[in-house]
């Protein structure tokens, strides 16, 4: 039996700047936009390539809790590039060595050694991790 993760709800303050982060900064496609009622709308979008999709929930009182989600991009300095000309504000590139976390990508380009963090308008956390073979 297959068991997939098809979405993780990340819950935010304002639905209308979480969008506006996601999509046009982030770069997500949308997939549903859909106001149900005064009180609840229905917030989805996917990653580029992910069959996984988020929901931007609004929950003022755990906006912002979510930490560590992770992105596997094929091209570090590329994802990298790519949010910094829409505008996204992602940390530094960044690698691990024995003496612990250092400036820049990981000099011999291992997988899952090179990162950059993002974090949404509510400060939920996103960590990019390369991964060569990952064909994003």
């Amino acid at each position: 039996m297959d068991w997939k993760l098809e979405l993780v709800v990340v819950p935010v303050a304002d639905q209308d700047r979480a969008r506006s982060f996601y999509v046009d900064r982030f770069g997500f496609d949308l997939l549903v936009d859909n106001q149900i009622g005064p009180d609840f709308r229905v917030l989805q979008a996917t990653p580029p390539g992910s069959s996984c999709a988020v929901a931007l929930m609004k929950n003022v009182d755990s906006a912002g809790s979510v930490q560590g989600l992770h992105l596997v991009v094929s091209d570090i300095e590329a994802a990298r590039n790519e949010l910094v000309g829409r505008g996204a504000e992602p940390s530094a590139i960044f690698h691990f060595e024995a003496g612990g976390q250092m400036d820049g990508p990981d000099p011999d380009g291992r997988d899952y050694n090179s990162f950059f963090e993002v974090h949404d308008p509510d400060g939920n956390g996103w960590l990019i991790q390369h991964v060569a073979g990952s064909n994003q």
